[in-house]
């Protein structure tokens, strides 16, 4: 069929400690998965740098890296040097991936980035990390002593900021869902920015991020499918309107204080109850944004994409299976999801697209 093979990663793993954390992603990469990736999110889980080089010393292949840092709880100089100090034990398999921040500056009180902000950000980093004299605002230029070769990615959903990741990023998670009309028009506009910036349009590669809930009880997982397409409605409304989808309800942020839902519809603790604070959404709205079903369900969801963005010069890079519900720390056994999914989805798409 000639469709690029993606890398399947995951960003859900045992942060209950360093040393768990590096045994966690060991597995994975024993299992089949490609990447692990890991948030940057300070109240809710350990130093992301210290566990990545945990578990760099752990591993040899696989793909490790955030998913995502941002500019505003860490200056663009302190995560230059952490990842240039993972990549020296990790080299040509850690990445960088940004967006302008999500819970993690949420529950620190702060906003997330401007664009512009994320923009600089990168460039910054992009500077220290080759090497060279870089502008930081004070009387002399600033120079990484310990210059690394990593990626810079960005993670991004609405247009300006897709517009702009293809101007400067090495590579896209775009995430907006699965339904194939946001998935590209999403590419569009990053192939945009790249050539308003003089680069080739195909030159920045394409990753997805695809919240699964791979969950065998249809009427579970059609409602944490609702808190996952309210989620996308909340921080991006126009990702319904591109695709003819009415939200039909209240604001958002009333549901949430008339429900309990906190932080947001994406990070509810209680999927199916934050579900039932959006009943009025369908199934349509559901399969726009999520996977969902069981296994070999998935496994069509996912070639279905493949093939489909394939037929327009869209392959993916990376494929991000979130999962949804968050799977219990430790995962363990041959029905975790860290087992599950190679075993029962990966095996069979790769069968399916070789």
């Amino acid at each position: 069929m000639g469709i690029h093979m993606p890398k399947f990663g995951l960003n859900r793993h045992d942060t209950s400690s360093m040393y768990a954390f590096a045994e966690d992603v060991k597995r994975a990469e024993s299992l089949g998965w490609d990447c692990a990736f890991l948030p940057d999110s300070q109240l809710r889980r350990r130093d992301t740098y210290v566990l990545l080089s945990a578990a760099a010393q752990a591993t040899s292949k696989i793909t490790i890296g955030t998913l995502l840092a941002n500019p505003i709880t860490r200056h663009p100089s302190v995560t230059a040097s952490s990842v240039a100090t993972v990549a020296e034990l990790a080299p040509d398999r850690t990445i960088l991936a940004m967006g302008i921040g999500d819970t993690a500056v949420r529950l620190a009180g702060l906003r997330p980035a401007r664009i512009k902000e994320l923009e600089s950000s990168v460039h910054m980093i992009k500077g220290l990390l080759s090497g060279i004299p870089v502008d930081v605002g004070v009387g002399q230029p600033a120079r990484l002593p310990f210059p690394q070769d990593v990626p810079i990615w960005l993670a991004a959903g609405g247009p300006k900021t897709l517009e702009m990741a293809g101007t400067c990023a090495d590579g896209v998670f775009i995430r907006v869902g699965t339904d194939f009309r946001n998935i590209e028009t999403s590419v569009q506009k990053i192939r945009s920015g790249a050539i308003k910036a003089g680069r080739k349009p195909d030159s920045v590669k394409i990753g997805a991020v695809f919240h699964t809930v791979f969950h065998e009880e249809d009427k579970e997982s059609l409602l944490m499918g609702k808190s996952m397409a309210a989620g996308y409605y909340e921080y991006s409304p126009m990702l319904f309107e591109n695709i003819g989808l009415r939200w039909g309800g209240r604001d958002p942020e009333e549901l949430k204080k008339d429900g309990q839902v906190w932080p947001d519809f994406h990070h509810a603790p209680d999927l199916i109850k934050s579900g039932k604070v959006v009943g009025f959404l369908d199934e349509s709205h559901v399969n726009a944004f999520c996977l969902r079903g069981n296994a070999p369900q998935i496994v069509d969801q996912i070639v279905g994409i493949l093939r489909r963005c394939h037929e327009v010069n869209i392959d993916f890079e990376y494929v991000v299976l979130q999962p949804i519900p968050n799977p219990p720390t430790p995962d363990l056994g041959a029905h975790a999801y860290i087992e599950r999914v190679p075993r029962e989805i990966l095996s069979a798409v790769k069968e399916l697209i070789i």
